[in-house]
């Protein structure tokens, strides 16, 4: 009982982390330690922390269903997407943007997963990710405040652009702590995307970039554990991604609700806090 409670505090974190660019991972690490499972495997913690997105993904795709489904099958589907076909064309365009943006992270998830673990999954590594991304954001808004932005609608995204988006999401594949969603949108931001619409394009990146993540992770688990999934396990895993799924929809609306007012710089600080944090209690042993 009292891991499916923590699975719901594990739940809340993620839901919350995920999408706000304060880095999930960096999050994990000090609630591993603040708040430890009891009674399960260190090869299952090690998947939870990433199939738990699963549920995050999933509020992605409820919120803006409308935005990315690529199929018109009813009548009113085709007037509001101005479609004469079942397939939407700009929806299908969108997602060949997403895939090729892709492209980079998957390549180097699939080569260096487990090399990225061993060398790279530590708190030093955590904190400066979170601390240098955390005055990117900080120096990046500065510089380009009150200045106009050359793409402010998804549409203006090109394949060119989409996979420089791409490339920048490597840094948070390669280092845990940067946070996926924090060095897409910084790299966004710097070739001239427009908050709302570096958002929302990261949000969508993460659909198949997170999806497939937890498919290796889970698959890896699966094929490595010798017991499989205990009981305590799957509930776990089960509740803590329904807690991150219903968290994640209220802090997305919430973000694009912020970010048509405000600027990153507020993450930017937490950030650098965050990771200060982190150097602490790993000097001191806490973590």
């Amino acid at each position: 009982m009292l891991d499916f409670l923590r699975a719901i505090v594990y739940g809340l974190v993620e839901g919350i982390t995920e999408w706000l660019p304060i880095s999930s991972t960096g999050h994990l690490i000090l609630l591993e330690k603040i708040l430890p499972f009891a009674n399960v495997s260190e090869e299952f913690l090690e998947m939870f922390d990433v199939v738990i997105q699963l549920g995050a993904i999933i509020a992605v795709v409820v919120l803006f269903f409308k935005k990315i489904w690529p199929f018109a099958f009813t009548k009113k589907f085709k007037e509001e997407t101005g479609s004469e076909s079942v397939f939407v064309k700009e929806k299908w365009i969108l997602w060949a943007k997403i895939l090729v943006a892709c492209v980079p992270a998957a390549i180097v998830g699939i080569l260096l997963d487990d090399f990225v673990d061993e060398h790279f999954y530590n708190y030093i590594c955590v904190a400066i990710a979170l601390i240098v991304f955390g005055i990117a954001f900080i120096v990046i808004e500065t510089i380009h405040k009150g200045k106009d932005h050359k793409i402010k609608s998804l549409d203006d995204i090109t394949f060119k652009i989409a996979l420089i988006i791409g490339i920048f999401q490597v840094i948070a594949a390669v280092f845990p702590g940067t946070s996926r969603s924090g060095a897409t949108i910084v790299g966004a931001l710097l070739i001239g995307v427009a908050r709302p619409v570096a958002a929302e394009f990261t949000f969508f990146l993460a659909v198949p970039v997170m999806f497939g993540a937890s498919l290796l992770k889970g698959a890896k688990f699966i094929m490595e554990s010798e017991a499989g999934f205990s009981g305590t396990e799957v509930g776990v895993l089960a509740i803590g991604m329904v807690v991150a799924f219903a968290v994640s929809l209220v802090v997305l609306k919430f973000l694009m609700n912020y970010i048509k007012k405000h600027d990153f710089k507020v993450f930017g600080w937490y950030r650098i806090v965050l990771g200060i944090v982190v150097i602490v209690a790993g000097l001191t042993g806490l973590i």
